[in-house]
């Protein structure tokens, strides 16, 4: 069964940049689509991005547009979501999950994922 585990969540300045890593163990990382979801204290699940088998990107919060990019590297089974010019609102708790993704997924924070990571921490401060 896939199995996916975050890495890469830290405390960063306000501006800074960082990668965060979606290892998937179990099967290929291209059995499903990818996506990166986060939830902020007191918010409900955001959908940020997801990338399918063909490497076809969704991508929705139109608070991340422009600075966050998700990415797939096959051979080491991982998705990426590199951030940068981190603002205070990005602090969160940021997952990856496997399954079937549309804009809906995104929009619903996450319906029709099926399997999802722990999540790793991300602090923005000033």
């Amino acid at each position: 069964q896939v199995q996916l585990v975050e890495s890469g969540g830290a405390q960063v300045h306000r501006g800074g940049s960082l990668r965060l890593s979606c290892k998937v163990s179990g099967g290929p990382v291209n059995v499903d689509a990818i996506g990166w979801f986060r939830q902020a204290p007191g918010k409900a699940r955001e959908g940020l991005a997801c990338i399918d088998r063909d490497d076809d990107v969704k991508r929705s919060a139109e608070s991340v547009k422009g600075r966050f990019a998700i990415s797939k590297d096959v051979a080491q089974k991982t998705v990426y979501l590199t951030m940068n010019n981190l603002k205070l609102e990005d602090t969160a708790i940021y997952y990856c999950a496997a399954g079937t993704c549309s804009y809906f997924t995104l929009l619903s924070g996450g319906r029709g994922m099926d399997r999802w990571g722990r999540g790793t921490w991300v602090t923005v401060s000033k």
